[in-house]
């Protein structure tokens, strides 16, 4: 089984991947003149506009709902694996995606947003609804849906229940099985009450954990700042091959960096649209740039504070492709959280484990609740009658899974996660590639009435010639 298991993740994870991921933000950004710069601040001021209604949440709640599945264990274990896997120049490449792949985020979310519908009371969209109304493929739309939903309720919520359960035995000795007994009991107390259970839960935790996180961050390099530039230094170098001891795993750099990125970020994956197509918002574009805003604050802030930890106290170790390792600072350390709590443990001997293991607890905790919501919308697609046995089903079989993640491997936990997300990548980068007008049709019609004087730009579809938009008619 572990050997079929990685022939479909290298099969799926293969360099045409990384490159139509890179190419998509590449071509995203120049022809959007690189929405992710010119409207930087004002995706800012965009995250504290609007309210919910009873159709949608608030666009803050849907930016910490995206944040929610943003923010998980690929920010604390995945980076770590990447500078294990592929050396600190892993993380140069994790920042260009994270860049790029802020502008596939921007047209996902839009197209999100302008294809969304009502579903039993509720603002429901993604990329299912966009291929489906947009590019009037259904069977595509049809495929998507299903993938989805196996993926965020059986591969990918066992990544982040066995980073908490492996964190929580680590710090505190806490046998796995009690930690995914717990997970369930608090997990089903959120994903019964609906979406708006979730985007309060969300708009609550979410700035507290990532604040907290980036704060030991700060604190620890403020302990360290004349070792900054040389960090930065081995972090380029490696990125460029220009750093000896790891021209070994140049390649790998850039492809364990692209991919952790994508796994972290989610740019492009097409999990965002969900959450910002339940957003109340007056215009698509405002929430598309408030989802490219949220990949900043996954990668360039959160997976940072991670890496800068990791680097700036030499708490690390890289793996040599041929056996053994170019680096082994933490003797038979394994790849994952261990390299974050020691980290945190030399400035702090007292604290780093346990801390770590909590805000694993919290960043994987609401990424599996993110990983719910996605699931359940795209049931909404399949199944418009809104039939609760199904909604059951889904509910069990994610229950299921979180469990059995904290019980099983690491090894076969990521494994089966990166399987979901590649997949999802494919149907989602070449759909928004196909149809990318007309989020670029609404961002000139926003762009055109914000220069003509309109702080809260008003969106319609028709006036635009874009079809199949009941929302917005």
């Amino acid at each position: 089984m572990d050997n079929i298991i990685n022939y479909v993740n290298n099969l799926v994870w293969s360099n045409a991947l990384i490159v139509l991921c890179m190419g998509a933000g590449i071509y995203f950004s120049v022809v959007t003149r690189f929405v992710q710069l010119r409207y930087f601040k004002h995706m800012i001021q965009l995250l504290f506009h609007g309210k919910s209604s009873e159709k949608g949440v608030s666009s803050f709640q849907a930016f910490a709902i995206a944040i929610s599945g943003r923010v998980g264990t690929g920010n604390i274990a995945g980076v770590a694996t990447a500078i294990a896997m592929g050396g600190p120049g892993a993380i140069f490449w994790m920042w260009l995606i994270a860049f790029l792949g802020s502008a596939s985020a921007f047209i996902e979310a839009t197209l999100g947003q302008i294809y969304k519908q009502v579903n039993n009371g509720q603002y429901r969209g993604g990329p299912a609804f966009y291929i489906e109304k947009g590019l009037g493929i259904r069977w595509y739309a049809i495929v998507f849906s299903v993938a989805t939903i196996l993926s965020t309720a059986f591969f990918l919520p066992g990544v982040q229940s066995n980073s908490i359960a492996l964190s929580m035995q680590n710090a505190f000795d806490m046998p796995v099985a009690y930690t995914g007994i717990i997970i369930v009991v608090l997990l089903g107390l959120i994903i019964f009450g609906g979406v708006k259970r979730i985007g309060k839960v969300a708009e609550i935790v979410v700035p507290f954990m990532a604040g907290a996180y980036i704060l030991v961050a700060l604190i620890i390099i403020g302990f360290n700042i004349e070792k900054v530039p040389a960090m930065f230094s081995l972090i380029f170098s490696s990125a460029f091959d220009l750093e000896p001891l790891f021209g070994g795993v140049f390649g790998l750099a850039i492809a364990w960096g692209v991919k952790r990125g994508i796994y972290s970020n989610e740019a492009g994956q097409g999990t965002a649209p969900h959450a910002a197509a339940a957003a109340e918002v007056k215009h698509p574009v405002s929430q598309g740039l408030v989802q490219a805003f949220s990949v900043y604050v996954d990668t360039l802030f959160v997976c940072s504070a991670t890496a800068f930890m990791i680097l700036i106290t030499g708490q690390y170790n890289v793996i040599n492709p041929e056996g053994g390792f170019l680096v082994e600072n933490i003797p038979g350390a394994q790849i994952g959280a261990e390299y974050t709590q020691s980290a945190v443990n030399t400035e702090f001997p007292a604290l780093g484990a346990g801390f770590v293991a909590f805000s694993l607890l919290f960043f994987a905790f609401t990424t599996i609740m993110a990983y719910y919501y996605i699931a359940e919308t795209n049931l909404s697609y399949l199944d418009k009658k809104g039939s609760k046995w199904a909604l059951w089903a889904l509910r069990l079989l994610l229950l299921i899974s979180a469990f059995y993640g904290t019980i099983k491997t690491a090894e076969s936990a990521w494994t089966l996660g990166d399987i979901g997300v590649g997949i999802m990548a494919w149907l989602n980068v070449i759909a928004i590639i196909l149809l990318r007008k007309p989020a670029l049709l609404a961002l000139k019609d926003y762009q055109t009435q914000r220069k003509q004087g309109s702080e809260e730009p008003v969106f319609d579809a028709k006036a635009l010639g874009i079809k199949n938009t009941e929302v917005w008619e």
